[in-house]
């Protein structure tokens, strides 16, 4: 589908292209051919003028008047009444030059020369048009015809090279699109019987009076991230699915903020950071609660990850805006590293660290979150030594929800 609809652009700007071509082309043959015409139409009647002795065979189409030494006037036979311009071969007789002009007599168009000869006989050449505008109207619309049937060959070849060109791509994409389907088809199925085995063993807890409470609350922790890796594993598919619509619905973010550092709290006790929580109430946005779970996610990830002894997470609004921040009081982030930071794969090794780089992947996909929901992520706070801070920008939730 996607491949059909690309190919169809490339088609059509083929055609566009085309087009722009052909018109450009086309005025300048216009204008070449009206000028040709006119030259035409000026050496024919200066022939004429030249060469009349008399008035009874001039050229095809043409008409004389001619004024002789004596002051007679004789016109060609069968000229129209009103054609005639004796007031310029008066000009012309009393040794003017008059224009050559243009006369509509019977809805048809003639062009007028009048001049005196050396001889002293004025002539007046009068052209009658009608043939010359008979072919230029016809290769004119030779001309758009031609055209217009290179605008339709040209979206057609566009069209099959572009579905050629992409043949490939849409190879790609059908081979990524059944990966991704069965990649979720195979996790799932393990996801559910973990989720079901968590909730047997919570429900058999929950009988047992001797139960251990620490084990208790363990469990239920277990039954809550099964539910949560089910539901980022849906999220998951539709954003590697090009045709996937992700729901949009109200998010608290305040609410979305508790629950990752919940899920962090066992991780940050192992490496020593105190995690802290900001939210003095309750901030809503539009859009997908698994994604931005992900992407508050790993943002707490990467600062546990880098932080010396405290990660602190902020959300409150600012004007339209709802925004989380999270800091941490590790190393800081290389400025060199800093307009990469974004960057999938982009090393995101502190001044200092030994070994290789972690890759960025999750402060990428944090950014594509982002930039779903009209949002934006960015990093504050960058000299080293001073700790990170990122800033996770999103617009409030307003009126009713949509889809992506």
């Amino acid at each position: 589908m996607l491949a059909r609809r690309a190919a169809a652009r490339l088609g059509a700007q083929a055609a566009v292209l085309t087009g722009l071509i052909v018109v450009a082309l086309t005025a300048v043959a216009v204008v070449v051919l009206l000028d040709a015409q006119r030259t035409q139409v000026g050496m024919q009647l200066q022939r004429a003028i030249d060469r009349a002795d008399d008035v009874e065979d001039p050229p095809a189409g043409m008409y004389l008047v001619l004024l002789d030494r004596a002051g007679a006037v004789h016109v060609t036979p069968g000229l129209h009444v009103g054609v005639a311009d004796l007031g310029a071969v008066a000009v012309a007789a009393a040794g003017g030059d008059p224009p050559i002009v243009e006369r509509n007599v019977d809805e048809v168009q003639y062009e007028i020369a009048t001049q005196r000869r050396d001889d002293g006989i004025t002539v007046q050449a009068i052209l009658d048009l009608t043939a010359n505008h008979a072919e230029r109207n016809r290769l004119l619309a030779t001309m758009f015809a031609t055209g217009f049937a290179g605008l339709l060959v040209a979206g057609a070849a566009g069209t099959w090279l572009g579905r050629r060109a992409l043949a490939p791509l849409s190879a790609a994409l059908s081979v990524q699109r059944r990966f991704v389907a069965d990649a979720g088809h195979e996790l799932r199925t393990p996801l559910t019987l973990l989720g079901t085995r968590a909730q047997l063993l919570r429900r058999r807890l929950r009988r047992d009076p001797g139960a251990d409470p620490q084990v208790l609350a363990e469990v239920e922790g277990v039954v809550t991230d099964a539910e949560r890796l089910t539901a980022i594993l849906e999220d998951l598919l539709l954003a590697a699915d090009p045709l996937g619509v992700r729901p949009r619905e109200p998010v608290d973010l305040t609410e979305v903020c508790g629950e990752v550092l919940a899920a962090a709290t066992a991780d940050a006790q192992e490496r020593g950071i105190a995690l802290g929580l900001d939210a003095p109430a309750p901030v809503h946005v539009t859009g997908s609660a698994a994604a931005l779970r992900r992407a508050v996610t790993a943002l707490v990830d990467n600062a546990v990850r880098h932080a010396a002894h405290t990660v602190d997470l902020r959300v409150g609004t600012e004007a339209a805006d709802a925004v989380v921040e999270v800091a941490d009081d590790g190393r800081g982030v290389d400025p060199a590293l800093a307009p990469r930071l974004f960057d999938r794969f982009a090393t995101s090794a502190r001044p200092g660290e030994v070994g290789p780089g972690r890759y960025g992947l999750g402060l990428a996909l944090v950014a594509e979150i982002a930039a779903a929901h009209d949002g934006s992520v960015a990093l504050v706070g960058t000299p080293s030594g001073a700790g990170a801070r990122f800033r996770l920008t999103l617009p409030a939730a307003r009126g009713l929800p949509r889809n992506l």
